[in-house]
């Protein structure tokens, strides 16, 4: 399908909103983002109330190619230039101490703020022309974008995906589905040493490349880590309840599946391990992709899918434990501890 990107009134139009407090749901290569102007305290509350968002869970701050770095943080140090050099403009999110004048309400009232550079190009229209807007007044112009949908369900990856969560409620620019399709990475910067709060397309492994240190992993034993988007135990989730199992552990709750209420089992996994329960009478079946890049890209538009197609419950294969699968792990590991206690 061809995307007919937003026209240049289009992208003026959203920024003159952002300047004025409102909100505009805007594409980047990861998910879609529901933006404000992250200088103002009263858009900031509107992207919290318009997601059910707790007021303590940080939001993160999207900037223009052309902007400064260091005007959101306290300082700037050589390796988050390294690493902005590196992967910016793309899905790397920095958190670093926040300036001064900054306000709180970004950072869910914690001393520390993230910051990214998106390379979608209707995402970098949109911020630079809102930051041309406050050229003169001395402020940047970042958005504030955490994904576009309900607080703790599964991002979006369309435009159309942002419309099925809040109606006509807001302002999209649809800048057609997200390359990558999974949030950004996460890695903290801000108590003196790297540390990996929520893995992404940029891997542990290319950040040690340009760093010259690995980060350090987030296994749940890193106390003082601050909090980040998407962090939470239980997250990512879709309305249908969701387990992720070995598969030699779905293969009898597929066979004992009643079928009475007419519903199916959805069974998603890679076509390597399904075998003949692919073709059961009470699976509905995804192959899902073999490679993680395309996993990753796939997965919520798989998830909203499957909630539309009245299943009982999804199952979805356990992948394997590599870092290269580190990112879609967690997205999966989440989602489905939204329904542990169903389980």
């Amino acid at each position: 399908m061809t995307i007919h990107f937003p026209s240049d009134a289009q992208i003026d139009e959203a920024a003159a909103l952002l300047d004025a407090g409102e909100l505009v749901a805007f594409p980047t290569e990861t998910v879609y983002g529901l933006g404000g102007d992250a200088e103002n305290p009263d858009a900031i509350a509107r992207i919290y109330a318009a997601k059910g968002r707790p007021a303590n869970h940080p939001v993160i701050v999207h900037l223009a190619p052309e902007a400064d770095p260091g005007y959101w943080v306290r300082e700037l140090p050589a390796d988050a230039q390294k690493l902005i050099d590196a992967f910016w403009p793309g899905p790397l999110t920095l958190i670093l101490k926040r300036g001064a004048h900054i306000p709180a309400a970004v950072s869910g009232g914690q001393d520390s703020v993230g910051i990214r550079c998106p390379s979608h190009p209707v995402a970098q229209q949109m911020l630079s022309a809102f930051h041309a807007r406050r050229h003169g007044t001395g402020k940047q112009g970042g958005v504030a974008g955490p994904s576009a949908n309900r607080f703790g369900h599964v991002s979006p990856t369309t435009a159309q995906h942002v419309r099925d969560e809040f109606g006509n409620g807001v302002h999209v620019l649809d800048g057609g589905a997200a390359d990558v399709g999974i949030e950004s990475t996460i890695l903290d910067l801000s108590r003196g040493f790297p540390a990996l709060l929520r893995p992404g397309h940029v891997g542990p492994k290319q950040i040690a490349d340009v760093i010259g240190v690995a980060p350090r992993l987030p296994d749940g034993s890193d106390a003082t880590a601050p909090r980040a988007s998407g962090t939470l135990k239980a997250h990512y989730a879709p309305r249908t309840p969701l387990a992720l199992l070995p598969f030699a552990t779905i293969a009898p709750l597929i066979a004992a599946q009643d079928r009475a209420s007419g519903r199916k089992i959805a069974l998603v996994a890679r076509a390597s391990s399904a075998g003949e329960w692919a073709h059961a009478a009470n699976v509905h079946f995804v192959a899902a992709p073999e490679d993680p890049q395309s996993y990753a890209r796939d997965l919520y538009g798989l998830l909203r899918a499957l909630d539309r197609a009245n299943v009982e419950r999804i199952l979805i294969e356990k992948l394997p434990e590599s870092v290269e699968w580190i990112a879609v792990n967690d997205r999966l590991g989440r989602a489905a501890a939204a329904f542990e206690r169903e389980e």
